[in-house]
């Protein structure tokens, strides 16, 4: 088949295509500007969309209309117009009227995973890493499942992917971390055996699919796998210089932990006072500009008294080059001296 025809696309498509969107993306761009759990955004995202599309299944002309659109299918998929498959699928899910145990299980499922394991992994990643490990996931499970359907015209949608890559990070990271987590009982569980679990039991399900042992499934066992192991794989690199480096060993994760994490990453890029650029320049601070670097160096070993010893400096001296007046930068939190007239000449510590 050639794929799906933009062109027939009518207006009224093309509106649904548009509340889609903004469903899919506002809550996580409202989320970001406020500073809110990306987590719970992409959970709010995944819901609106998958409430859109339950009102939708009523009406003939648009029941399948999004999956269409939008939902990974490997006989179209070779396409580059069909790329934005392997995004969009990720936040469509099963829908049928009468809410069907399937159906309920695949949206719930998917969003009690990303919110029970996602807001404290994001708490240990920081929000732009773990975003990028999320829509990591959603790519590699769908390309895994279309790699692994190669021809064939059907449909596969959901967020198991991501849901799966988000365990296979963490797994890969802090696998001693212990979160709540409904097995069995819903209580805290270490983030190991949930994982070794959850992703032992899709294997599971592959071997006994492709074994023979089982008949066919409407559920995407590969593209949980694939999720899992492309992020176990990226999760470490992905973590590093991070709020929590892999591995570390606290007292868990949570919002105090991950602005400690941050103060910290930020600490790092201080840089040192060591280094004097007016000695160096052998025109060394004398009087009241040298006592201030003085006492710079002594206190100065945090953000707020850095910057306050840094703002003073400012005013007593010159650039060691051009003898220019010296400007103050502060770039998330961490300060710096500058030229006035040329960076070059003194950016400092």
């Amino acid at each position: 088949m050639a794929g799906f025809e933009w062109a027939s696309v009518t207006t009224l498509g093309w509106g649904l295509i548009l509340i889609f969107l903004i469903l899919a993306i506002a809550p996580i761009a409202y989320a970001w500007r406020q500073r809110i759990p990306i987590s719970l955004a992409i959970v709010i995202s995944l819901l609106a969309c998958w409430f859109f599309q339950s009102i939708l299944q009523y009406f003939d002309t648009t029941r399948d209309f999004l999956t269409v659109a939008f939902a990974v299918n490997p006989l179209w998929q070779p396409s580059p117009s069909e790329f934005h498959r392997l995004l969009t699928a990720g936040w469509l899910h099963a829908v049928g009227r009468g809410g069907s145990d399937i159906v309920i299980q695949h949206i719930l499922g998917n969003v009690l995973v990303i919110a029970l394991v996602g807001v404290p992994l994001e708490q240990r990643l920081g929000r732009e890493r773990f975003l990028l490990v999320y829509l990591i996931g959603v790519l590699a499970g769908n390309l895994a499942w279309w790699f692994s359907h190669w021809g064939e015209f059907r449909f596969a949608l959901g967020a198991s992917g991501a849901a799966f890559g988000l365990l296979g990070t963490y797994l890969a990271c802090w696998p001693r971390d212990e979160i709540e987590f409904p097995l069995v009982l819903i209580r805290k569980w270490p983030v190991s055996l949930i994982a070794l679990l959850k992703v032992g039991l899709e294997i599971f399900q592959v071997g006994m699919l492709y074994g023979g042992w089982t008949g066919s499934s409407s559920v995407a066992h590969l593209a949980h796998v694939g999720g899992f192991f492309v992020c176990y794989a990226l999760g470490r690199t992905i973590a590093r210089g991070g709020p929590t480096q892999p591995e570390i060993r606290d007292l868990g994760p949570s919002a105090g932990a991950a602005e400690k994490g941050e103060e910290f990453s930020r600490k790092k890029k201080m840089g040192g006072l060591k280094f004097d650029p007016w000695e160096d320049a052998e025109k060394p601070l004398i009087g009241k500009a040298a006592k201030v670097l003085e006492r710079l160096r002594e206190e100065g070993d945090e953000l707020e008294t850095r910057r306050a010893w840094l703002e003073e400096l400012s005013e007593v001296a010159r650039c060691s080059v051009c003898n220019s007046e010296l400007d103050v930068e502060i770039n998330d939190e961490v300060t710096r001296l500058a030229c006035s007239k040329s960076r070059k000449h003194l950016l400092w510590p």
